[in-house]
């Protein structure tokens, strides 16, 4: 293997196959030869197009081959300063190795463009300075992560050894959770399994879709908690952890989250029936209806099964409360 640095380009480099590298993974081929680079950042460029097997667009999963050229562009990553904030945070549990929260609606989970601040991780490096960073320092003691306006349990790590070990039992699935969520329409079925694939949209690339070309396996279990008049409550169990995955998958079906301002299309079919006082009801929702009710995982240290729940908050229950008596009030 031969390794030529384009000089002219930020982190542009070559790499040419040799024997002793055949049927190597692409991702693992590329991280052998890229000091200091993680591996799922090698995976992320090989997905976008920016690491190319002879010129052309391979998976992370490809075998490479013996005069095979690996070309491509290392970007070179910002970095930031982030300040400890003093943001409320609402503790359901904690020890010397995690912490768990019930993340509020509207807070963003870690720093990012657009959101350099206010996060979840400013208010963490304040409540908890000692908190391990890691080697991805934007991001200390997180493990998993919710959308900024869905609510509900999340749990932390607070030093190294827990932080790879709920980091293992997370990409093994040992990982049970569960999400209450609002949708649009009367379900019919009293359960079911969604199993659809979730990629980029074809199209839209800042949404997510189950018609995306590269897909990945995504399973979604529901049940019905209560049916009424224009919409449905139901208890999510996920099996798989994709991005936006209830909200993409309950699209899909055609029941949509309530007040979700990307994969809501419903709203149109709401305004049609403004005389029915349960559409208004609906109308009124300023965030999708989707809550981490419940988290069950072995603690990183003790191996215990530990199960957390975290109160539907307060603008859902609400919603939820009209709901009930808009049945009522058809009675």
């Amino acid at each position: 293997m031969d390794t030529f640095l384009d000089k002219n380009a930020q982190g542009a480099f070559t790499l040419e196959v040799s024997e002793i590298d055949s049927g190597k993974r692409l991702d693992v081929f590329v991280t052998e030869n890229m000091d200091s680079v993680q591996r799922s950042r090698i995976s992320d460029l090989i997905s976008n197009g920016s690491i190319l097997v002879n010129g052309t667009f391979k998976k992370s999963s490809y075998r490479i081959k013996p005069s095979d050229t690996v070309s491509g562009v290392i970007p070179k990553l910002e970095t930031h300063h982030f300040d400890p904030e003093n943001i409320t945070l609402d503790i359901l549990f904690e020890d010397d190795d995690i912490i768990v929260i019930n993340k509020q609606p509207g807070l963003v989970v870690h720093p990012a463009p657009g959101h350099w601040s206010g996060t979840l991780v400013n208010g963490l490096l304040f409540h908890y300075p000692e908190i391990i960073n890691g080697e991805n320092d934007c991001r200390p003691g997180i493990v998993h992560r919710l959308d900024m306006d869905t609510s509900g349990v999340m749990i932390v790590a607070k030093n190294q050894k827990s932080l790879l070990k709920l980091s293992e039992s997370f990409q093994s699935r040992h990982v049970k959770k569960e999400y209450m969520a609002l949708v649009h329409g009367r379900m019919k079925l009293d359960t079911g399994i969604i199993d659809s694939p979730i990629g980029r949209h074809p199209v839209d690339r800042k949404k997510m879709s189950v018609v995306s070309p590269r897909g990945k396996r995504a399973e979604t279990h529901y049940n019905v908690e209560k049916r009424y008049n224009l919409s449905t409550l139901i208890r999510c169990d996920i099996k798989t952890g994709r991005t936006h995955q209830i909200r993409v998958h309950c699209q899909s079906i055609h029941h949509p989250i309530v007040g979700d301002p990307v994969y809501n299309s419903a709203k149109k079919n709401i305004g049609k029936s403004l005389h029915h006082e349960e559409s208004s009801v609906l109308m009124k929702a300023k965030r999708q209806m989707l809550h981490s009710f419940n988290l069950e995982i072995h603690h990183p240290t003790t191996m215990e099964l530990m199960s957390f729940t975290a109160p539907i908050p307060i603008d859902m229950s609400e919603i939820i409360e009209k709901l009930e008596k808009c049945i009522d009030s058809c009675q």
